[in-house]
Formats: structure tokens, sequence, C-alpha cells
């Protein structure tokens, strides 16, 4: 069985990191290229760059922050926010990312999903999904969590898996900044119907947290941000936890 990955993720607005709850009442957080070398030093299994209003403004990654952070850490590196074509992965993965993650341009046109695996390998892929409960139903939700195209979670992910995608980032809209545990409902169904890796994003507020997402909610991986912006534990502390817990983890 393959180790759990823990990842500290870097939204980013304006050139700064940034942290909301449920996607709202975003406040700073720090330099990411600072962040992106700390992470780097502690332990960290990968980082996540999202640039999460590029895809709202109807402009690019920020390919020179990219480049900046990229030179400056030595673990995989996966960059989201403002990708619509094959030419804008290509011009990330030049400049520093190992992986892709794309959302909004992957629910506009899912062909976008077939091309890009076959043409950089699914490993590079990363289909990110958004999602809230809406009554009852777990919607995706695309730019930058401003839209709700109805479409239901667990079938999106179904085709996401089928179309070539290798992993999927599922972030719980409604756990997300609220520090009340991952969603494992939601995790544990994506992660029931689809044979690649799930990353489980929003809510974690402790070690116990990234517990119950590996046991109960069958995540590969999970993701955290202000935990580990705001120090209030760190990546190093988590993973000693879930070792002596019996979760395998790279230490």
């Amino acid at each position: 069985m393959l180790a759990k990955r823990i990842i500290p993720c870097l939204d980013i607005k304006d050139n700064k990191v940034v942290k909301g709850v449920n996607f709202e009442s975003i406040k700073s957080a720090g330099d990411p290229v600072e962040l992106a070398i700390s992470y780097n030093d502690d332990l960290a299994d990968e980082l996540m760059f999202l640039d999460i209003t590029a895809s709202f403004e109807k402009r690019k990654t920020l390919i020179e922050l990219v480049k900046e952070i990229s030179k400056n850490i030595f673990i995989p590196f996966s960059v989201g926010g403002g990708i619509s074509d094959i030419n804008d992965i290509r011009n990330l993965l030049n400049s520093g990312a190992d992986k892709i993650s794309i959302n909004t341009s992957a629910v506009l046109n899912p062909d976008l999903i077939d091309e890009s695996a076959k043409k950089f390998g699914s490993s590079t892929i990363v289909i990110a999904l958004d999602v809230k409960n809406m009554d009852g139903k777990y919607c995706v939700f695309t730019h930058g969590g401003r839209k709700n195209t109805g479409i239901d979670a667990i079938s999106w992910s179904k085709e996401v898996y089928n179309r070539g995608a290798g992993e999927i980032l599922l972030t719980s809209m409604d756990m997300d900044g609220t520090k009340k545990g991952f969603d494992i409902k939601l995790t544990n169904l994506v992660a029931q119907n689809v044979k690649i890796p799930v990353i489980a994003s929003g809510g974690a507020s402790c070690a116990k947290d990234f517990e119950d997402v590996f046991t109960e909610g069958h995540a590969s991986a999970a993701l955290a941000a202000s935990i580990f912006h705001y120090k209030e534990t760190n990546i190093t502390a988590i993973k000693s936890y879930l070792r002596s817990h019996g979760i395998d983890v790279r230490i």
C-alpha cells in the first residue's frame, strides 16, 4: 500500500497566499515563496498552488511566481487556476510544475481531460472538484466556487477517471476553513467510485482529522492550508501522530 501524503496548499490572490472560510472572507496568510520553502523543509510530500481568482478573472496563472517557487523546492509541485488549454498546461510544466490541476476548464470542455492525459500522461493531470451539499445532492462548483454547475460530484468523478485523470483533488466547500474535520462521507463516496488517488481537502484542524480521512474516508492524500500557514500545527507533528497510529507516511 502506498504511503499517505500530506499536502499543504497555497491559495494565491494578488501574488499573496490567502485563506478564507467556505470560499469567502479571504484574508492574507503570508508570502508564497517563504511558505513554500518552509513546507519543503517540514517534510511535505507535495505542494499545491491554486490561483483562486484566475478563472473568475479570465486570466492565466501567475507564471513568474510558479517559476520562483519551483526553483526553491524539491518536492512535487502541483499548479492550478486559469488553465484553459494544452498550451497553458505545457507552459506551466515548462515553468517548473510537476502536475496540473484543472477544474473550470475541465467542466466546460471535458475533452481537455482526455487530450491532456494523452499528451502529458495521466499522472500529470489532477482534476479538482469543488463540491457543496445542495439539498442532499453533492454539486460541483466552478469559477473559484462561484458557479453551481448542478453536476453530481460522484458522476463527475467517475467521468474524469474514465477520461484519464490521474488524481482527484476533492474540496468540500461546506467544510473549507471551518476546522471541523474533513467531509468523510463525501470523500469516501468519491474514493469508492474511482480507481485513482483522491486528495481530501477542506476542514482540517488536527492530526486526528487526517487519521479519520485516511481510515474512514479512504483518501490517498490530505490537503490543508490555514493550520499550517498560521502554525497551529506542522506536517512533521501530524506525520509522527499518524505513524504512531499505524498509518504509513514518509518521514
